[in-house]
């Protein structure tokens, strides 16, 4: 599969959306239009592995880059490859500066007030990764001051933690990597976290017996964004996934991407 790398994205703020709370809707381009251009304008995160970064050639790659391939094959277009922020995932829908977002983008209510969604393409499933070490039946036995919690700086669980056991100390470091590293030292006794963004680390330390809780926290439910009203697109996207789950082809990619199968599978849904 060819990509087409845009500059769309490069600089900043989408035409169109403001920068006070209010989105304005640029116009929807149609499937039909799409497909005669023969385009398909995918907004995948620009450092976000393993889901979407660039290799050592340049190139993107990834769990999201694999996927926008198999959807442009299966609508026979070419995608193009737009770098898009995390914030900017829904203003570049509601801007038409993209025609699908991947990257992580779980199903909220505010979100769906702006876009469609399709089907699930994958879950998060926030949990406890531990070791063996520490003995603990559920996440709730983390509220200790024994206990040093360690996640990743910026991450949403960070205040979730603080909230929810405030009592354990934290401790913050700058990748997933040096997350599990910190684990695997000693430094920290857990992470609570989306699991499934940092088990493939645990494999660089093969001598410690990690453990993972069966209590699951939460679980999201991330699919790729549409543009609102664009129905036509949304519908011919589920089912294209409903052909990729039922073959195996989004778990593969995924355990390709990830180093692991997902810890909480999304089932083939023929009616949508």
């Amino acid at each position: 599969m060819t990509f087409k790398l845009s500059r769309r994205g490069l600089g900043g703020i989408a035409a169109g959306v403001t920068t006070v709370g209010f989105i304005s809707t640029a116009e929807a381009k149609s499937m039909d239009d799409m497909l005669k251009e023969g385009t398909i304008r995918v907004g995948v995160h620009p450092n976000s592995p393993p889901f979407s970064s660039r290799n050592s050639a340049g190139d993107f790659e990834g769990f999201d880059i694999t996927i926008a391939s198999r959807l442009a094959d299966e609508l026979k277009v070419k995608a193009e490859l737009v770098p898009t922020e995390t914030a900017q995932r829904v203003p570049f829908l509601v801007a038409d500066t993209i025609d699908i977002s991947l990257g992580g983008l779980t199903r909220n209510s505010e979100r769906a007030k702006l876009i469609e969604y399709t089907v699930p393409l994958h879950t998060e499933v926030m949990g406890v990764l531990t070791t063996e070490a520490v003995d603990i039946k559920g996440w709730k036995d983390l509220n200790d001051p024994k206990y040093t919690l360690i996640d990743v700086r910026s991450a949403w669980t960070i205040d979730w933690s603080k909230e929810n056991l405030p009592k354990a100390k934290l401790e913050i470091v700058d990748s997933s990597a040096d997350v599990v590293r910190g684990i695997a030292q000693g430094r920290a006794n857990a992470m609570v976290e989306n699991l499934d963004f940092f088990t493939a680390f645990t494999k660089n330390y093969p001598d410690v017996k990690w453990k993972i809780l069966g209590e699951m926290i939460d679980v999201g439910w991330d699919a790729i964004g549409v543009q609102k009203g664009n129905y036509g697109l949304r519908d011919v996207l589920n089912i294209v996934l409903f052909k990729l789950h039922s073959s195996g082809a989004v778990d593969q990619a995924w355990n390709k991407a990830f180093g692991s199968d997902p810890l909480m599978k999304v089932p083939a849904q023929p009616y949508f």
